[in-house]
């Protein structure tokens, strides 16, 4: 696949700004680890520039919880940006109405709030996790959006709700899809197929044979056939526990 051009900032402001006028929350399965405090670095940013209303922002994941405050302990991994605004006394991670999550009824009692503001929640395929609960209650109401930020698997909640399902099965129960469905593909930390092109185009020599083994099995194959057609390269696309020795 390719990445969109289009500016993540916009995108993102976009959303938040069309669901909050129909007075609705915004949901985010998000990865714990590095995709939520991306996230909130970003919802900083538009708060300061004025392009998003300012909306209570629930981090609900003790996981993100401890990494948000790992990642600020070590500014030594900061990029310049976010190591001036540091020394300048300014939290990078925090929007103006951020709140971070523990305890668990404390996630509970989000499900009886109505007005529009953003819940960060893990898992971030929606597979498990506290974004379940928010899931079955935020779902049958067409005013929400539910936005996800990062690659959905096959066979998981967020790859069925991405391919339109009509409604989803959440501890036993089957819960009608009425929430609009998002997706940002513009914060993938991978490569598309473009970039690994050129990235092996930089190489002396080519490889006596490259194999392609991450990925879906469509997703591949493509891969391969471009790599084929582009470089000239012998590609192989290994099979389930298929075993091969390498020689000089």
């Amino acid at each position: 696949r390719l990445h969109g051009e289009a500016d993540p900032h916009a995108a993102l402001a976009e959303v938040i700004n069309r669901t909050a006028e129909r007075g609705g929350m915004i949901v985010v399965p998000s990865f714990a680890v590095g995709r939520t405090q991306e996230l909130l670095y970003i919802l900083r940013e538009l708060e300061d520039r004025g392009t998003i209303p300012c909306l209570p922002v629930y981090v609900d994941s003790p996981m993100a919880v401890d990494a948000t405050k790992i990642l600020l302990k070590h500014p030594e991994e900061h990029d310049l940006d976010m190591t001036r605004m540091v020394r300048a006394g300014v939290d990078p991670l925090n929007s103006r109405k951020v709140n971070f999550v523990r305890d668990p009824e404390l996630s509970k009692a989000l499900n009886e709030q109505r007005y529009p503001m953003i819940i960060i929640a893990s898992s971030g395929m929606a597979t498990g996790g506290r974004i379940l609960h928010h899931l079955s209650h935020r779902l049958p109401d067409p005013r929400n959006t539910v936005l996800f930020v990062g690659y959905q698997a096959e066979g998981t909640r967020g790859r069925a709700l991405l391919e339109g399902a009509p409604s989803l099965k959440i501890h036993g129960e089957m819960v009608p899809v009425r929430a609009h469905i998002k997706a940002l593909d513009l914060f993938s930390a991978h490569a598309d197929w473009r970039e690994i092109l050129r990235w092996l185009g930089n190489f002396r020599q080519p490889p006596k044979t490259t194999f392609v083994v991450h990925g879906e099995a469509g997703a591949r194959k493509a891969l391969a056939e471009a790599i084929k057609r582009h470089l000239g390269w012998r590609v192989v696309l290994p099979g389930f526990a298929e075993e091969f020795e390498l020689s000089h």
